[in-house]
């Protein structure tokens, strides 16, 4: 394309194995070319088209590009209003719009204000940076947040074709796709007029995503209506949904209120009529069935006051007086920039300047990160010869396989192999969990086969020839309730107890029962599963570069899988992009998958997968069901406790038990509880088998006790911090596990997270809020957290390392940890430096390899740092202690002199240092075992904003206070906290995996799952360290803070709870004792209820399957 810039004229065509890319350089060679290709779409953006193409294997022989048509970038600005050029980009729009706004008066730009209040939040920059205008309109999406307002501004599209120009009213039926109102296939749109609004003409926009940004909405309208010059009597109205059925939907049945007057008694009619007109069935793609029809009356209500708002300002006489606690609704949550502070304890002043430990180091591979600079695994340049790999899965969740036919994928262009479990020289899979399924398929998403091609375009086009004939078996256990009904368990239950859980209940004032439910979480991490396997040739050796947290495992696996030793593997980790605990156990498995494919093919074989592929295939945390029955005294004293877990673990092992068991462990928080039982059972379903997650069990077990010591201050009429702090561990103690530790930092972080946080001045704020405001409400917690870092045998906390120093004075450090984005790496150079008394730039790490570093243990559980750090400043101490009697025969000298005279004497440069790691054990059969080196304290405060009508919510601000003794590195720790808190707030307000009732995953990509963004973060983010203080078990005196963040995100779920519980005391409603999490808009709407939720009609799920189900 820019060749062809010096030739504006010239038409281009691209050709493609399977698409023809044409680009016309004049409207006439554009008008030409849809009268030859009349169903060949026009792409500018490729923002619709493109994820068609990618996700639903839509294709098309010819696309059309008419970027160099000057005609679509045309803008024409009259007293009638604008002409917008078709192929505008949405950013050139809202320029455009907002110049125009700025210059005329507020009643002549009704309909360009409203487009500009979702345009600023429509997608993402990048996407508005390149989709066109025209191209949003035309592709008609039932989620446009433009469109609505379009069809009620009475905007007209300017169309045209070799047969000549013609105007079609953009409006109802247009956007319905009725034949006759749309464009022809041989038209162009070439503009799209955008009146100005008249004086009594009033036009509003509203949406509902799952977040702020980069979200399609769930309900979005465009509403217009007209009045009568100088009256509230209605001339016209227009009302448009999108986001509530296959296409944008007018609300017809409305203009019966043309006529009448904008009062209560016309409202109460329209959202009666609305109501009967949005017609939404309990299966509707899509689900929230219920939720999506009271957004449409609650969108409505919001247009009446918006409205009658201004019919006040203009004619205050003829409207009556609205009350400010009313009006607060209407306006929107800002979009700001958030800012914080991050507050930890310099130095000391006589800690010599070169010795970098407890400095905030920046990260070393930082600014490579932030460029793009840095090299993961599908960044290696493909060598001679290699091939991709494609999966086929299972579409089953619990079947017989009949047959498999792979003759069609085999003749496919490109393709070299398919490969079966028959292909497999060793072991197939580990335990119950197979590297391809063989007879049976346990869950959707399972892998059956995979193709070897020479690009991974051929392979994945070729896996949709595979044909494979499936037989239901029965029984298909999807939910936790699935499983209790079938009894479908993966081992034993878990129990521990301390105390007489019976008598206790007997003495107690107050007994509470209940249940929670805690949906699970998909690890998003940035990099995908990624594996490229290189045979050698030669004694059967393999080279595979992965991306996993336990490069050992994977070795092993691959090992077993090929039928060979060890010794012939070596993985390389470089870096990680991402891993939470999802690349523990399963790049195992999938790199074992590629190893058959390039044992079988003797080629190198290159296995990334897709974002979508990865959610479905991986699984992530464990979604939880919790009861519980408390026995408390009246003051809030807790006295027994009887608790249950259930987790749904999927189709195998994985880790599960360790999670529930791990759960249980920490179950108890920061709380004394001198009677309590916990117990836990693995739920064995068809589902693809969740695994670690950061955290691993914590953040859901901690969350049920959280949730009943509120309800516990709720029965008892008391402040959730006053319960909270009377039942808080004080004094030295043993936790349920018989472990002896001392509580002092967890009330020093609690009390400390009380002064920064100002937290009764600002709950008395929050009361004051609430009082003035009906339709919004804040709400504002505190949480404590008593977190143990570690695992629960002592191996696996052994780690090793090898320090060499080279003749030029030059160290090269490697350990057996893996830098996953959390700054191992910089904390191993800092404890180089400092034991080898060098700068920090001498010090260089390569890659983490199990043949410099064998035998590793996962990078996990909060402990790389610790135990690595160990083996490093071990091996360095060697190194040091031979260098002893020359650096005391030469103590003048410098460091390359020292070395080159320890070469000359024939030092060894080179050292391996090593940690057996911390003695940890765990006897379930007595209930009790030391198992944690130590434990992480902290606090966390969260303030939130509610929307009553549509569920939104704000995180205003957020003080943490942290335990992290004295850090090696306080940015990177600081930096773990705040990331662990944000992926915490996503677990337990946003991210939201959507099943199908026969298991099959429906949110897997961006597109549909939503994590955390920057809109998200509290406006105001406060983290403090707290004052170091001596840590033995751990390097320097640190502690490991890469997991103790997660469950602080909680913080903003109990203070969302607060806000809700605002609202339904002020509308005289019984408060919920047990808010499921996570906390959705959904969620939050429905627990807000109000006569708008009481208009709409209960689902019915036992009499037509709902769309999708909650799976804990």
């Amino acid at each position: 394309m820019r060749m062809a810039e010096d030739s504006p004229n010239t038409v281009l065509t691209f050709r493609g194995e399977r698409t023809t890319w044409i680009a016309p350089g004049t409207l006439n060679d554009l008008l030409e070319l849809k009268m030859e290709y009349p169903s060949a779409p026009l792409v500018i953006g490729n923002t619709c088209l493109g994820l068609d193409m990618k996700f639903k294997d839509v294709s098309y022989p010819i696309i059309i590009s008419p970027a160099r048509i000057l005609e679509l970038f045309v803008v024409t600005n009259t007293n009638e209003g604008l002409t917008l050029g078709a192929g505008l980009s949405l950013t050139q729009v809202k320029n455009i719009l907002s110049d125009v706004v700025s210059r005329l008066p507020k009643e002549r730009t009704q309909t360009y204000r409203a487009l500009l209040k979702h345009l600023r939040t429509l997608a993402g920059q990048q996407i508005r940076n390149v989709a066109s205008l025209g191209g949003h309109i035309i592709s008609r999406l039932p989620t446009s947040d433009l469109n609505p307002i379009f069809g009620v501004g009475n905007c007209k599209l300017n169309v045209a074709s070799t047969e000549g120009t013609q105007q079609i009213p953009l409006n109802d039926h247009f956007l319905a796709g009725v034949p006759e109102a749309i464009l022809k296939p041989e038209q162009v749109l070439i503009s799209v007029f955008v009146p100005l609004s008249r004086k009594w003409e009033f036009v509003s926009a509203f949406r509902q995503a799952p977040r702020q940004q980069n979200a399609f909405a769930i309900v979005n309208a465009g509403m217009r209506v007209a009045f009568k010059e100088d009256t509230n009597t209605i001339t016209d109205l227009s009302i448009l949904y999108g986001g509530i059925g296959a296409t944008v939907v007018s609300a017809k049945s409305c203009q019966q209120l043309i006529g009448r007057c904008w009062d209560e008694e016309m409202l109460d009619d329209a959202g009666r009529m609305i109501r009967e007109e949005v017609s939404l069935l309990t299966a509707a793609p899509g689900g929230m069935v219920e939720y999506r029809k009271t957004l449409a009356i609650s969108f409505l209500f919001k247009f009446y006051l918006d409205v009658l708002k201004q019919l006040k300002r203009r004619n205050p006489h003829r409207c009556p007086d609205i009350s400010q606690k009313l009006l607060q609704v209407l306006e929107d949550f800002p979009l700001t920039m958030p800012h914080g502070t991050q507050s930890f304890k310099d130095v000391d002043s006589q800690q010599p300047l070169q010795d970098p430990v407890g400095r905030p180091i920046m990260h070393q591979s930082g600014i490579k990160h932030a460029t793009g600079e840095a090299v993961f695994c599908d960044d290696m340049s493909v060598l001679a010869g290699e091939l991709f790999l494609a999966v086929v899965t299972s579409s089953k969740p619990h079947a017989r396989i009949i047959s498999l036919d792979a003759s069609e994928a085999l003749a496919s262009p490109g393709v070299v192999d398919v490969i079966t479990a028959q292909d497999v020289p060793g072991d197939n899979g580990r335990e119950e969990e197979s590297l391809y399924a063989q007879d049976e398929v346990i869950c959707v998403g399972q892998i059956v086969c995979a193709v070897a091609a020479d690009s991974y375009a051929r392979a994945k086009q070729a896996t949709k020839k595979v044909k494979i004939v499936y037989e239901d078996m029965e029984p298909m256990i999807v939910t936790v309730q699935d499983a209790l009904q079938h009894e479908s368990f993966i081992g034993p239950e878990k129990k521990l107890e301390q105390g007489n859980v019976q008598l206790a209940f007997q003495s107690a004032d107050q007994i509470l029962e209940g249940e929670v439910h805690l949906g699970g979480q998909e690890h998003f991490y940035m990099e995908t599963q990624s594996v490229r396997v290189i045979p050698k040739g030669e004694d059967m050796e393999m080279d595979i570069y992965v991306s996993s947290q336990d490069a050992a495992f994977t070795q092993e696996m691959v090992a077993r899988t090929l039928g060979i030793p060890k010794n012939r593997i070596t993985c390389h980790v470089k870096r990680v992009g991402g891993a939470f605990g999802g690349k523990t156990s399963k790049p195992g498995l999938l790199a074992s998958v590629a190893a058959v494919a390039a044992q079988k093919t003797g080629r190198p074989i290159r296995f990334i997968l897709e974002r979508g592929d990865d959610m479905l295939i991986t699984g992530g945390r464990h979604p939880l069901l919790g009861k519980y029955r408390v026995g408390f005294m009246n003051n809030g004293k807790i006295k027994a406790a009887d608790i249950q877990l259930y987790i749904n673990g999927g189709c195998t092992p994985d880790d599960s038990e360790l999670v529930i068991e791990y759960a249980l462990l920490k179950l108890e928080n920061a709380y004394k509880i001198p009677n309590l039982r916990v117990r836990g059972r693995v739920c064995k379903t068809n589902l693809p088998s969740n695994t670690a997650f950061r955290g691993f069990g914590f953040p859901q077990g901690a969350f049920v006790t959280e949730t009943w010591v509120s309800a516990v201050a709720a029965k008892c009429h008391l402040p959730p911090e006053k319960v909270r702090e009377l039942n808080m561990y004080k004094t030295i103690d043993r936790t349920i596990h018989k472990q002896e530790f001392d509580p002092t930092n967890l009330i020093k972080c609690w009390e400390t997270c009380m002064e920064n946080s100002s937290y009764y001045s600002r709950k008395k704020a929050v009361d004051e809020f609430n009082q003035q405001s009906f339709w919004k409400k804040r709400g504002i917690a505190i949480i404590p957290m008593k977190f143990s870092v570690g695992f629960p045998k002592t191996f696996y906390h052994q780690a090793a390392a090898l320090v060499q120093i080279y003749t030029d004075g030059s160290v090269l450090v490697a350990h057996g940890g893996v830098e996953l984005g959390q700054g191992i790496n910089t904390k191993m150079i800092q404890v180089a430096s400092r034991e080898l008394k060098i700068p920090m730039s001498y010090i260089h790490l390569d890659e983490m390899n199990t043949m410099t570093v064998p035998n590793t243990i996962t990078t996990g559980g909060s402990t790389g740092a610790d135990v690595n750090g160990r083996a490093v400043q071990n091996a360095c101490q060697i190194l040091m202690k031979r260098l002893e009697p020359i650096i005391s025969q030469n103590p003048n000298g410098d460091w390359e002199e020292w070395i080159n005279e320890a070469f000359i004497q024939s030092i060894s440069l080179s050292a391996t240092g090593y940690f057996r790691g911390y003695q940890a054990d765990m006897d379930w059969e007595k209930g009790e075992g030391d198992i944690y080196p130590y434990f992480v304290f902290g606090a966390a405060c969260s303030e939130v904003e509610i929307d009553c009508l549509t569920g939104a919510h704000k995180n205003i601000r957020t003080d943490i206070v942290m335990d992290g003794s004295f850090s090696i590195n306080p940015a990177v720790d600081i930096g773990q906290i705040e990331g662990a808190f944000v992926q915490g707030l996503g677990l337990y307000t946003l991210e939201e995996l959507k099943y199908s009732p026969e298991g099959v995953l429906y949110t897997r990509g961006p597109h549909q799952y939503k994590i955390a963004s920057v809109s998200d973060i509290p406006e105001e983010f406060h983290v403090s360290l707290l004052t170091p203080t001596q840590n033995p078990k751990a390097i320097y005196s640190s502690k490991g803070l890469g997991e103790a963040g997660m469950f602080l995100g909680s913080s903003v779920f109990f203070a969302i709870a607060a806000a809700v519980a605002a609202a339904r005391k002020e509308r005289g409603l019984p408060l919920i004792l047990a808010i499921n999490s996570p906390a959705t808009a959904e969620v939050i709407r429905m627990a807000c209820e109000d006569q708008f939720t009481n208009l709409v009609p209960k689902t019915d799920s036992k009499c037509c399957k709902p769309w999708s189900i909650p799976v804990a």
